[in-house]
Parts: C-alpha cells; sequence; structure tokens
C-alpha cells in the first residue's frame, strides 16, 4: 500500500455501497456516516472554538481526547470513577504484602485479535519511560488456545490461536473453493459436527462473505445469527457449539439475539486477519500475530501511561464528576450541569458515557434538537464481567486463551504468570500466589450447575463456586486435573458487580442485536456542538469492543474537526478489509438484491 493510497483511505468519504478496491485488500466501510471530506487542501476556515468538554474517561472519551490535543484544541475530561472504562484493571484491596504489589484484578482479560487496528495504533502513539511505546513493548502475541467443550466429558485440545488460524497453512487463497475448504478445515475442531452440516454452516459464512454491503444491512442486519445459520433442526453441537458457543467465545453475543450480519462480519474479519493476505492488518499488528494479549495489567502496561501522556501534552482530567444534564438553548448545548450541581460550558461537548448512562440524559429538550437521538433507548445491553482465582500453583499448559465451549455461562479464561513472564510470589500478593486464571462469565441469565440459577441470582461466592465448578468440569474433562480447588489461594469478582440488595453491575456492554444498527447514534448529531462516543456508535468493526469504542473516539475527532473548520489533519479511521477475490461476487449479489433476488448461494 503507498503513502498516496493510505491518504486517499484516510480522506475518503466512507459512505453507502462504497467499497475501494486497495491493492492488498478491499476495504468495507461504515456507510451513511461521515468522515472528513476528500479535499486534499487543508481548509483556511476560521478554526471556530477551542474548547472540549469530554465526559466520559473510557476508550472512547480518551481516543478523543488524545486526537483532539494533538491537534491542538483544549480538553477536559470529566469521569466520575476510573478512568479506562471497562478496559482498565485494578488492584484487589488488602492483597499486598512484604512490599509486593497488589493482586491485580481486571474487568477482564484484554484480547487484541489481528483484525483490531485503531486500539494498537492508538498504542503505538503512547511512549514511555526509558523509551519504546505501549504497542512495541507490552503487546504480545499468543501462538496457541485451549478449547474446551463444556460437559462433553472431552478432553481439552490445544488449537492455533486463532479458530480458524490453520488458514495461514494452506495454499493462497486464490478461489472460493480454497476459502470453503480453508475454513472447514479451521472449523474441524469442533467436536460432534456432522460433516453435511459443517460444509452448511461454512457456506453461511461464505454467503456474508459474498453478501453486498446493500444485502448486509438491508436482510442480514434484519436477522439473528442463530435464524441466519438456520440451527433450527440441526444436531444438538451445531447448534450448541457452531451457532452458539463459538459465537459466544469469540465476540461475546448471544447467538438468538445478535445480528446476522455483526456475527458474520466479525467472523470474517477474525478469519480474514487470520490469513496473513491483507496488509492492513499487518500493519495494525506484527506479521503473522492473530491473537495478542497485554504482558502485564491493563493500567500498568496500557491506561496508565496513556493518561500520563495526555495530561503531558495538556488534557485536563477531572476526576469524581460527571455530568447530571445536557442545556439546550436555541438547538445548541448551552452547559453541561455536574452532578455536583455545577455548570460547565465549552464550545463542543461530548458525551463519551456508556450507554446507559446516557439514557436519562435524553430529555426532552434534547431529542427535540435531535430526534434521532431517542432511538438510542431501544438499544440493548448485556453483563460480560470477569473474575480472577489466584492460584498456589503455576499452570504448565502453553500460554493461550480458553475457550470453554459450551459451558452454561459462557466462560473464556486466560493463565497470566507465562504470558506476563513474571514471577508471582515475588511480584504480587503475599507470596503465596504463583498464577492468575483470569475468566470471563460472558452469560448471566443461563441456569449453572451447581445451584440450578442464573448468575444475577447468585451470591458473590455462589458465582465464584458456580464458575469454578463450570470451568474445572470442561478443563479436566478428559481425566487430568488440569484445575483443582485445592489451588486456589482466593478469587476477586470485578467489583462493579454489587447487591445493595439486589444485583447490578456497574458497566454492562450494549449488544447488537438484530435489527438494531438503525437505532445506533453517528458520531456527530443534529446538534452542532454535540457529538457521542462509546461502543454503541456506529463504527466499522461494529461491534461492543474497545476497538470499536476507540473508533468512536476518532470519529468524534474527525467531527469536532469538520464542525470547527479546523485546518489539522483529521484522525485515521480504518475501514474493514476483505479479500478482493470476494469483489466480483459482491457485484453480483449486488444486482441480484436490487432485482429482488436471494443470493446466490443461499440455498
Amino acid at each position: 500500500m503507498t503513502s498516496n493510497d493510505a491518504e486517499v483511505c484516510r480522506r475518503s468519504v466512507l459512505t453507502g455501497a462504497a467499497a475501494a478496491a486497495v491493492l492488498a485488500g478491499t476495504a468495507v466501510a461504515l456507510p451513511n456516516v461521515r468522515v472528513p471530506s476528500a479535499n486534499a487542501v487543508p481548509r483556511p476556515g476560521a478554526a471556530r472554538g477551542r474548547e472540549v468538554a469530554v465526559f466520559g474517561g473510557g476508550m472512547s472519551g480518551l481516543a478523543a481526547a488524545q486526537e483532539l490535543i494533538e491537534r491542538g484544541f483544549r480538553v477536559t475530561v470529566y469521569e466520575p470513577t476510573y478512568l479506562g472504562g471497562k478496559a482498565r484493571s485494578h488492584d484487589v484491596p488488602g492483597t499486598a504484602r512484604g512490599g509486593r504489589k497488589a493482586l491485580p484484578g481486571e474487568h477482564g482479560f484484554r484480547f487484541f485479535p489481528g483484525c483490531y487496528q485503531h486500539v494498537p495504533e492508538t498504542m503505538e502513539r503512547i511512549p514511555l519511560p526509558g523509551g519504546g511505546n505501549v504497542k512495541d513493548r507490552h503487546l504480545i502475541s499468543v501462538e496457541s488456545a485451549i478449547v474446551a467443550f463444556g460437559q462433553s466429558g472431552y478432553a481439552p485440545l490445544a488449537a492455533p490461536a486463532s479458530v480458524i488460524g490453520a488458514v495461514q497453512h494452506l495454499p493462497a487463497l486464490t478461489t472460493l473453493d480454497n476459502v470453503r475448504n480453508a475454513l472447514t478445515t479451521g472449523l474441524k475442531f469442533v467436536i460432534d459436527i456432522p460433516p453435511t452440516e459443517l460444509a452448511y454452516f461454512v457456506n453461511r459464512e461464505l454467503i456474508i462473505a459474498t453478501s453486498c454491503t446493500e444485502r448486509r444491512l438491508g436482510q442480514w442486519e434484519k436477522q439473528s445469527w442463530m435464524e441466519f445459520v438456520k440451527a433450527k433442526g440441526k444436531s444438538a453441537a451445531y447448534e450448541r457449539y457452531l451457532a452458539g458457543a463459538l459465537t459466544r467465545a469469540l465476540v461475546a453475543a448471544k447467538s438468538h439475539t445478535a445480528s446476522a450480519r455483526t456475527i458474520g462480519q466479525i467472523g470474517l474479519a477474525l478469519a480474514t486477519s487470520a490469513t496473513g493476505l491483507i496488509g492492513q492488518y499487518d500493519a495494525g499488528l506484527v506479521l503473522g500475530g492473530i491473537d495478542k494479549i497485554l504482558n502485564a495489567p491493563t493500567n500498568h502496561a496500557w491506561i496508565d501511561p496513556w493518561v500520563a501522556y495526555l495530561r503531558r501534552r495538556g488534557v485536563r482530567f477531572v476526576l469524581g464528576e460527571g455530568v447530571a444534564e445536557f442545556s439546550v438553548a436555541q438547538g445548541r448545548i448551552a452547559g453541561a450541569r455536574l452532578m455536583s450541581g455545577r455548570t460547565v460550558t465549552a464550545d463542543w461537548y461530548v458525551s463519551a458515557i456508556p450507554m446507559d448512562r446516557l439514557k436519562p440524559l435524553l430529555t426532552p429538550a434534547l431529542v427535540h434538537a435531535d430526534p434521532s437521538l431517542a432511538r438510542i433507548r431501544r438499544l440493548q445491553d448485556d453483563w460480560m464481567v470477569g473474575i480472577q482465582y489466584f492460584m498456589s500453583r503455576r499452570s504448565t499448559l502453553p500460554p493461550g486463551h480458553i475457550a470453554a465451549m459450551g459451558t452454561p455461562w459462557a466462560l473464556t479464561g486466560l493463565f497470566q504468570a507465562q504470558p506476563w513472564n513474571v514471577d508471582f510470589a515475588a511480584t504480587y500478593g503475599d507470596g503465596r500466589v504463583h498464577d492468575c486464571l483470569s475468566i470471563d462469565i460472558s452469560d448471566w441469565d443461563t441456569p449453572g450447575i451447581l445451584y440450578g440459577k442464573n448468575a444475577k441470582q447468585c451470591t458473590r461466592r455462589e458465582i465464584a463456586r458456580e464458575v469454578w465448578a463450570q470451568m474445572s468440569r470442561a478443563m479436566n474433562g478428559g481425566g487430568e486435573r488440569l484445575l483443582r480447588s485445592e489451588d486456589i489461594v482466593t478469587w476477586s469478582l470485578d467489583p462493579g458487580v454489587t447487591w445493595s440488595p439486589t444485583i447490578a453491575n456497574a458497566t454492562p456492554l450494549m449488544v447488537n442485536t438484530a435489527n438494531s444498527y438503525a437505532d445506533r447514534p453517528t458520531a456527530y448529531t443534529k446538534i452542532p456542538n454535540f457529538f457521542v462516543g462509546g461502543d454503541h456508535v456506529r463504527t466499522n468493526i461494529d461491534l461492543a469492543t474497545m476497538e470499536g469504542a476507540n473508533e468512536s473516539g476518532r470519529r468524534v475527532a474527525n467531527a469536532i474537526l469538520d464542525a470547527a473548520d479546523s485546518p489539522a489533519p483529521p484522525a485515521v479511521v480504518h475501514p474493514l478489509w476483505e479479500l478482493p477475490l470476494f469483489d466480483p461476487l459482491k457485484q453480483i449479489d449486488r444486482d441480484r438484491y436490487r432485482a429482488g433476488l436471494p443470493h446466490i448461494l443461499d440455498v
């Protein structure tokens, strides 16, 4: 990709069905979302207003702050709780002894697949003391994964770091049959799937890959993933593993409610990045890096250095303060009342707060100024929360993610001592802890195996016991005791989950339910000085992730640059990339869709 091609990508207007073929891959970009104009000459405009108030110090707010402060704006970030949002880690209170650090707790372990572009690029621009940057010093490859099968009794197996990582070792993907064979080979690790059903599932993913943008939005967006893959009437293994657990393990979404377009498209992105054939994905991570993680607690490795860098650049952080109301006058935001009662004014106002906290702020005056904001109330969220088990024995498993497919609570995990390359006992806690098994709980609504209750009906201790029981049954299925209860020194559940007296979660995650795309906001609004960031905003990655939130922060920055008539260059917004061999088939499908015909493979 030449420097001129890169500039075209940065400055292109990515709308409608436009998909620019750029050398190694095809760019698939967000429709109907404004980005900076294609004018290659900086505008000499008046650069109206430089004061930006960003409400929310999570991934989106920090990304917007970085892009704006680097372009000469004055930025103040207001955050009521913790900087870093759902990406942060935290110290487990009262666990530090003998000069060691506190045990590292977190909202959930971090996962950086090869299709992520914005987050690694942001990391690359965060300098560290002693030289280097966050990406180069703290983002490391994971070459394998452990796949366990819930209550099946099968022994866990080692697999490539990506479920379709095997495609790297197959012949060049130059035909549809090559791709079909690669996907089939990559999914053969899934147990008990009849060959005909595996072939059918692969065909459904190929339908997504060769569908035009119009069909993806006009047809597949309106179906759930379970409907799209037609799980009804298939084998129990097809429904449990291919249609359900695989979706949960990769993107923490419920297959019976999630948009087929969203799940199919992110699955395609994961597969495409795994091929190693798209240079743009290789630019985001090191060549061949299908799956990466941090080599230290998230705050230590990333969030704290990021905040320190932003402070040095001039970003002002006001902690313990959140927005309570946006005041509207003459179709513009006139001020923002904080929780303390104080009112702040700025030239530009950014809501980078989670969707559940934004909904109560959608006052009649705000919605009157932009009626489309009312649709945010229809968006849904779900829970995905982490728990850490601190172990007296270091794991002997190869470093990599654990996908406990088919567990009722959709568990995924990661042992941290080996990939962090740290002596846990010498570094953390009281000297008894030699490893940490960090587990994400992605399903809070399905009954468990110990108490017959879903996670939202359990106490904190019941959650800890239930998660361990499910993960142990999955990991010990082959007879070997890979997980032993007697090794647990202590555990820590995300403190965002509270009981007062009923259970609540301070950090829910937006879920892309079928037909929800139209309800999601863009980064800019009809209110000229009001902008929206967060994982609920329309983005190219199109999934509630830190990558999507980071992209939304960049879109906020670009919208402010446009509104302020700033001559500064726009923040880079990356499209998703797809293999160019699909282009002719997408054009055929575009013609068929416009003629009212089904997809040619949809049989």
